[in-house]
């Protein structure tokens, strides 16, 4: 099966049904980069801008496992298929993310989902 490489915006699952008003500000600045996600120099550093300009102080859970989500979603292309566990997919990136070590503030936030 030929896939296509995602793009930068094909991996930012953000906020689709623009609950979150921080996630929807994560999901607009990225919404238009088509730029695939393997041409990007550093895909680490274009989404901590990301991050930062929607969630200046750093505190949202939920923008923090979407950033963990986009970057495990990059480096595993095959988990965007319509049929994938979206639940599992949160799990492996935040696990991927941290290693173990994972911020209470996205623990409590993880829990309370």
């Amino acid at each position: 099966m030929d896939r296509k490489t995602p793009s930068v915006s094909d991996v930012v699952l953000a906020d689709p049904d623009d609950i979150d008003p921080t996630l929807g500000r994560l999901e607009r600045q990225l919404e238009d980069d088509d730029e695939p996600v393997t041409a990007v120099e550093n895909l680490e550093e274009r989404l901590a801008i990301a991050l930062e300009g929607a969630d200046y102080d750093g505190e949202n859970p939920a923008v923090a496992v979407a950033g963990a989500v986009a970057l495990y979603l990059a480096a595993h292309p095959g988990e965007l298929d319509a049929d994938r566990d979206a639940e599992g997919v949160v799990q492996r990136a935040v696990r991927a993310q941290w290693r173990g070590d994972t911020p209470g503030f996205v623990d409590d936030w993880l829990a309370g989902r």
